[in-house]
């Protein structure tokens, strides 16, 4: 084995060498690391000041643990991590009462990182009550959760809720440059080619780890093929190629760019397949979508307005089945958001379709955008304020709840829209039995 390979066999993970010692290092997360934002206070080595426990939500690999450690380095404090996977309420308790005895022997103030902290029962929150509210420590948990649902009510009054962003594409982009030449990381053992980098960028779809775990792995790849290449002869730095990347995470690498064709060509073709009823076309190009690393929450839109233009009151409850599913992608997160996306999908792509309502708003905006808006009738306008009366606002209107029937004989459009017909139901679905309906209502309206 080369001295090069040795670098990505049987030590650390590089995500973990990685980790930034200082919040200066850390890439992404801007918006909580503005001068005086609390994250920035808490890494002040001025520990004579008070500090929040904070809670940190946010997807995985988007710097939760490496925020942690980076502040309990950077301000000196004592610095302690559970896991909620393996501590129990005597874990909690021990903690609390070792950090009681620091600072009142020491002075030294702890700070009590604990990762998944969704998991911890009831019970195991209540016991870090006691700490956080008596200023034992500063804890700073983590969760990949919505906190309003998995973290009692009084430990999220005494924490400030932080949001993590999944990292973009120059923030992902800076880690994997950084990790190629860092000798913490691979020293330069390897180089890296364009293709390859925007490869994992792809990939990783915002997740720092899932990013620096690929690079290390195609890294290995390319190192032992150059030593087959080789053979004994003057060794040359390993390139690490777009294939190498294919090889090390075992997947096929989709030509797939989010800013350019592929990603509108795809969505396009994803929505036209839901609008055309091919329910396997429709999840086809879903797949295709999150396995490129798309933002499930730009898919969910898409959904949304599908369900709106091209399905309508053909099923109103596409709509309602949209909104879930955009909901529950931005409550679980992925990988689990593919499958109410996929739920969403099949059901739009195989329920009655109608645009009758996207082409009613439409026609109405070319009308007024036209200048075919004229004048409210003067028994439809506000009657309320003084003076309105006078003017003759309200007069004749005819209230509809005094009808046995519930619809009256009465003018709504301006004249000179008159009988303008918008809405037109199709015979699809629930608009079928609108149609039949409308067809009565406006007989009555129009007195007819």
């Amino acid at each position: 084995m080369t001295s090069s390979a040795a670098l990505f066999r049987g030590q650390t993970p590089l995500a973990v060498r990685m980790r930034p010692t200082s919040l200066d290092e850390v890439a992404g997360q801007g918006h909580l690391l503005r001068p005086g934002s609390p994250l920035v206070a808490l890494a002040s080595s001025d520990t004579s000041t008070s500090a929040s426990s904070v809670i940190l939500w946010g997807p995985p690999g988007t710097g939760k643990t490496t925020l942690a450690q980076a502040i309990a380095r950077s301000s000196g404090r004592r610095f302690v991590e559970l896991s909620a996977i393996t501590a129990g309420v005597k874990d909690v308790r021990e903690v609390m009462q070792e950090a009681l005895n620091q600072r009142d022997l020491y002075g030294q103030s702890t700070i009590l990182f604990l990762d998944e902290i969704h998991r911890f029962t009831k019970a195991q929150q209540d016991a870090l009550l006691p700490g956080v509210e008596n200023g034992w420590v500063v804890l700073i948990a983590a969760t990949t959760e919505n906190p309003s649902f998995s973290v009692i009510s009084p430990l999220l009054s005494r924490s400030l809720l932080l949001t993590l962003r999944p990292l973009d594409d120059e923030d992902l982009g800076l880690l994997v440059d950084r990790a190629v030449t860092d000798p913490r990381g691979l020293a330069g053992a390897v180089t890296l080619e364009p293709d390859a980098r925007a490869a994992l960028i792809r990939l990783a779809s915002g997740d720092a780890r899932r990013a620096l775990t690929a690079l290390e792995a195609a890294a290995s790849v390319a190192s032992d093929d150059a030593e087959e290449a080789e053979e004994g002869e003057a060794a040359a730095t390993p390139v690490v190629t777009a294939e190498h990347i294919g090889q090390a995470v075992d997947r096929a690498l989709l030509r797939y760019d989010r800013q350019g064709d592929e990603h509108y060509d795809v969505i396009s073709a994803f929505i036209k397949s839901i609008r055309g009823s091919d329910v396997d076309a429709a999840i086809h190009y879903l797949a295709r979508m999150i396995e490129a690393g798309e933002d499930p929450r730009f898919i969910a839109r898409r959904l949304v307005i599908s369900a709106a233009e091209d399905i309508g009151l053909a099923d109103p409850q596409a709509l309602q089945i949209a909104v879930a599913a955009a909901d529950a992608v931005a409550f679980i997160g992925m990988p689990e958001g593919r499958i109410p996306l996929a739920e969403a999908t099949a059901y739009l792509a195989t329920t009655a379709k109608s645009n009758a309502a996207y082409n009613a708003i439409n026609a109405a905006i070319a009308d007024v955008r036209a200048g075919g808006f004229g004048r409210v009738p003067a028994h439809l306008r506000d009657a309320h304020y003084p003076g309105a009366k006078r003017l003759g606002h309200g007069k004749g209107y005819k209230y509809p709840h005094d009808s046995d029937i519930g619809i009256v004989t009465q003018q709504y459009l301006p004249d000179e829209l008159r009988g303008r017909r918008y809405y037109q139901p199709t015979t699809h679905g629930t608009e079928r039995d609108v149609s039949a309906r409308l067809e009565k209502i406006r007989r009555i309206v129009d007195g007819t």
